[in-house]
């Protein structure tokens, strides 16, 4: 199954990481984060990835198109010239870069790569959401429900803590940072593939609008439940929390653990 992973935003919320480079290419532990989205995919046997570009393209594009090279022994030949790389790399995904336009919100970067969307149903997901989803599960919820999408919900912990008081001002209950009851969508779509057709090219077609609104007006969009791990690299204080786990060994979205 074809797996988009939307990479075109500037990341404007961490501009001391993301003015030389696009947030998917923001690094935890040494490798950049669209990597250790991959990796979770390729896991479950998806690794044939469509990535939209836009914002600082050709930082990614340079990416994939030397990853073999960075990430595999070889020998130069410092007077030819001649290059010979070693059969060390291991990674046996299929990636396709393309351009989609910088200022192109995320349903109409969709729609322009639906020509290298050749499979009935597809994946989406942000190229910068870290979780330890079980794919297999979220694949077989598609196939159950029979709607056209399913997204994958979570709850998240409040930033602060919560006190209820009666009239007096005596405390009934203190809770420090509570899970929220509500769900949020943090990505790791299934689509069929007549969602391509709710979408447009138009750059200010934006997936959370219109697409997914009228799904799920025609009760066509279903929600997958997470209860595991999920964190998004939004912001600067993300950026060092999730650098923060991982150097304390603490890697949940990691294959292995």
């Amino acid at each position: 199954m074809k797996v988009v992973i939307l990479c075109g935003g500037k990341g404007t919320r961490m501009r001391e990481e993301t003015e030389a480079r696009p947030k998917p290419m923001v690094e935890v532990g040494g490798r950049p984060v669209i990597w250790h989205i991959m990796q979770r995919y390729a896991a479950f046997g998806h690794k044939d990835f469509v990535l939209p570009l836009g914002y600082k393209a050709e930082v990614i594009k340079q990416y994939f198109h030397d990853y073999r090279i960075r990430n595999a022994d070889f020998t130069v030949d410092l007077k030819s010239g001649d290059l010979i790389a070693h059969e060390t790399c291991q990674t046996d995904w299929r990636v396709t870069l393309a351009d989609t336009g910088e200022d192109t919100l995320k349903g109409a970067r969709i729609k322009r790569v639906a020509k290298y969307i050749d499979t009935d149903r597809f994946m989406v997901t942000y190229g910068d959401g870290l979780a330890d989803i079980d794919l297999d599960a979220l694949v077989k919820f598609h196939e159950r429900s029979g709607k056209i999408g399913v997204f994958t919900g979570v709850r998240m912990p409040s930033r602060f803590g919560t006190v209820k008081t009666d009239k007096q001002g005596n405390i009934l209950s203190w809770e420090e940072k509570p899970v929220l009851d509500e769900y949020i969508n943090c990505g790791f779509f299934v689509f069929k593939r007549e969602f391509l057709d709710y979408l447009s090219e138009d750059e200010s077609c934006d997936l959370e609008k219109e697409p997914l609104e009228r799904l799920a007006r025609e009760q066509q969009l279903a929600m997958y439940p997470h209860p595991g791990f999920w964190q998004c690299m939004d912001t600067l204080r993300d950026y060092l929390h999730l650098n923060s786990m991982w150097d304390n060994g603490q890697r949940p979205w990691a294959v292995g653990g």
